[in-house]
């Protein structure tokens, strides 16, 4: 749909949290006739924005005004199956996401960076890196926004051509996507989670990710993790039938064109030149995964013309997401991290993984229906203990107290973290990965990670 047709047509938003609330005051301020509908309670001073905007309302429940409309916008907490959505569907109606929605009005190039696990961080460098880039270019900025906390549709009306947008998108804003097209796409890597949104279909969610290059043609990249099985097998079918440059991340060695890693020194190959950007442990983010972040966010800068030395400043000054791998302080000799964001067992490997001393491991919470077993060797190779909190601990302890000397439960943060000390020797790691979702006990996994850092930071 042209901004010129969205003039013309009434738009329902679902959902009033932020990203539905700023799409629909996108739409009212280009002159569309916006109504939006929230199933629970707005806010007064929401309210009052949205009278201000110009946007029609109801809360407390969908009635039947939120289908007297030409299109459907979703807010991303708002899935498929709702009934809303499936009564608008049925009825012909077309449904969009709100980035498809920005994206109509996105004149600046877009970098979208999307995967299970790593999109914030390489959404961050990506940005960090372009700003570094861009830092004496008058008249060009460099916009972040997205699922990194702040909606495509609050930049989109003043990004210009010069510009660029660096945009973090999940699979829920990917879902229902019809014409988003990003100059730069970035497929880090997929593993089951938020299976729940997806019936439990995890092909369902690989479409869903596969979403950000499905537009892409000729002049456009798409930068993906080549020892990703299921990306590899997605992005190399895609290449073969489209005019997109397919740039590879790998870890063993160095692609054709991409990034990689050769002798421990983090590489870009653009045609024949190898150019070594820095070594591996100049990179300040701990852990395996950091290193494809990095390289995919080089490989990303690079694609829109950034050169060596902005691409080797901006990774050398890297800084980390909180609440994922952040190294709170050390107490007794014993290293205490919060990775709270690690919601799913994928993000928990890669914890795992990027540590050499032992590990008393605090994992639990919601559960999301967790196969463990691609974590039984890390912790068996690395554990000292585990300690289980939460709703989910009796999974824990049968999955993984068999791999380690000691498991123990715990009831509350407090309890957990005072069984973890105990358990932790002079030169080992507490590292709160908890594989599950927070809300057994947390409104999110931000609050659950501030929990355990203050905990930790009051430690004597």
């Amino acid at each position: 749909m042209t901004p010129d047709e969205v003039r013309t047509k009434r738009a329902t938003v679902v959902g009033g949290a932020r990203s539905g609330r700023a799409v629909a005051r996108l739409l009212a301020e280009v002159g569309g006739t916006v109504f939006l509908t929230e199933q629970g309670p707005l806010s007064a001073p929401t309210e009052a924005a949205l009278e201000a905007a110009g946007v029609a309302y109801e809360w407390g429940g969908h009635t039947a005004r939120a289908l007297e409309t030409e299109f459907l916008v979703l807010s991303p907490g708002v899935p498929t199956q709702s009934s809303l959505v499936q009564q608008a569907l049925r009825a012909g109606l077309a449904v969009y996401s709100e980035v498809e929605v920005a994206s109509w009005f996105c004149a600046a190039p877009i970098v979208a960076i999307t995967g299970t696990n790593g999109k914030t961080t390489t959404t961050r460098l990506t940005g960090r890196v372009l700003q570094q880039a861009l830092a004496d270019a008058p008249g060009r900025e460099v916009l972040v926004a997205g699922n990194i906390g702040d909606p495509l549709s609050n930049h989109v009306l003043e990004a210009r051509p010069t510009d660029v947008v660096v945009l973090e998108v999940s699979s829920f804003q990917l879902d229902h996507v019809e014409a988003f097209r990003p100059r730069v796409s970035v497929l880090l890597n997929i593993t089951p989670d938020h299976l729940a949104r997806y019936d439990h279909n995890f092909e369902a969610y690989v479409q869903a990710k596969c979403n950000i290059f499905r537009n892409q043609g000729a002049g456009d990249v798409v930068v993906y993790n080549r020892d990703d099985e299921t990306v590899r097998a997605a992005v190399e079918t895609m290449a073969r039938e489209a005019a997109v440059s397919a740039r590879p991340l790998t870890l063993d060695g160095l692609p054709e064109a991409g990034g990689g890693v050769c002798e421990d020194e983090l590489v870009l190959r653009t045609g024949d030149q190898a150019e070594p950007l820095l070594p591996r442990d100049a990179f300040p983010l701990r852990g395996r995964h950091n290193v494809y972040n990095a390289l995919a966010a080089a490989v990303a800068a690079r694609s829109l013309g950034v050169g060596r030395d902005a691409l080797r400043e901006g990774l050398a000054g890297a800084e980390g997401v909180p609440h994922r791998l952040e190294e709170v302080r050390t107490v007794d000799g014993v290293l205490y991290v919060n990775d709270s964001k690690a919601t799913n067992v994928s993000a928990v490997w890669y914890a795992l993984q990027s540590f050499a001393r032992p590990v008393v491991l605090i994992a639990g919470g919601r559960d999301k229906g967790n196969d463990y077993t691609d974590l039984k060797p890390l912790v068996r190779e690395g554990g000292r203990a585990v300690v289980a909190l939460g709703e989910s601990a009796e999974t824990v302890m049968r999955a993984l107290g068999p791999q380690v000397p000691r498991c123990v439960r715990a009831d509350s943060m407090e309890e957990a973290l005072r069984r973890a000390r105990a358990l932790a020797c002079r030169g080992d790691t507490v590292l709160l990965s908890p594989a599950c979702a927070s809300f057994d006990m947390y409104e999110s996994y931000k609050e659950r990670g501030t929990h355990f850092r203050r905990l930790v930071e009051a430690l004597p």
